[in-house]
């Protein structure tokens, strides 16, 4: 069953745990198998016990009384209580904090018109043990949007510490090239978020090859379109970048959304 957190929850005094941002329509999470995948695997590198899933469940279930309309899920996973010291105490408990909340007002414009990016100063430090996984510790990214206070400007692109192109502060990044996309390899840092997943299995169910590897800033300034991605949000096309790139015209990544749309239903009435 969900808990509270105490002041002695090892979450909020290390960041030792994980969550997840689940986007909801009704009382339907599309992408609850692998927001559930994910957060098994993340538990697995951090070895925290996973929380039952059909507990999860009865739990969301409880939350989600509405009818209709779209949501926002948020899922922590705490390592439980310590009362001293890094070192996991024998009787720790895993805890659980499901949250919800209103679908952000922000989505449509953005959906459509396609968002303005910058490129952060703050690089992402290599971690190869925590690479990929959604865990607590999002202080390069909270310091990384904290860079800009400007309206205008929708998200901020993470470099790493070789200048390779990562992620957004909040979502993942995709670059079309030549009717291929590339995505940046998350190796060594980064979240894979599930709308990457799953925007990497739709691409090639839609005859698109793909590919994670390694990108430069140099890359993205011959891209032909460019794309973030995250699961509330779904695409955003990405319409500016500084000086790297201004685009207009987002023919893969509008057939992306479509079939992303008609696959999963949220937002069929942001078109």
């Amino acid at each position: 069953m969900a808990s509270l957190l105490t002041p002695f929850d090892r979450g909020l005094q290390y960041g030792d745990g994980l969550f997840e941002t689940i986007a909801v329509i009704g009382k339907h999470m599309p992408l609850w198998s692998r927001h559930y995948q994910r957060l098994q695997l993340g538990c697995q590198c951090l070895g925290i016990m996973p929380p039952d899933e059909r507990a999860l469940l009865n739990d969301i279930e409880q939350l989600l009384t509405g009818e209709g309309g779209r949501s926002v899920i948020k899922l922590i996973v705490t390592r439980g209580n310590s009362y001293g010291g890094y070192v996991e105490p024998e009787d720790s408990k895993p805890h659980s904090v499901i949250m919800l909340r209103p679908w952000p007002s922000y989505v449509k414009p953005w959906h459509l018109e396609g968002v303005q990016v910058r490129t952060c100063t703050l690089q992402e430090s290599f971690q190869p043990a925590l690479a990929g996984i959604k865990h607590l510790n999002r202080l390069e990214s909270v310091l990384a949007r904290r860079e800009w206070d400007n309206s205008d400007i929708q998200e901020g692109i993470l470099l790493d510490q070789e200048g390779y192109v990562v992620e957004g502060t909040a979502s993942n990044f995709f670059m079309v090239k030549g009717g291929v996309l590339h995505t940046p390899m998350l190796d060594r840092c980064g979240v894979d978020g599930v709308m990457r997943q799953f925007s990497i299995a739709l691409a090639s169910q839609l005859g698109y090859a793909v590919q994670e590897r390694r990108i430069t800033l140099d890359e993205c300034r011959q891209a032909d379109e460019m794309f973030l991605t995250s699961a509330v949000h779904g695409i955003w096309p990405i319409k500016a970048w500084g000086s790297v790139k201004t685009l207009k015209i987002w023919e893969v990544t509008v057939q992306l959304q479509l079939s992303l749309e008609e696959k999963l239903g949220l937002w069929n009435d942001l078109r």
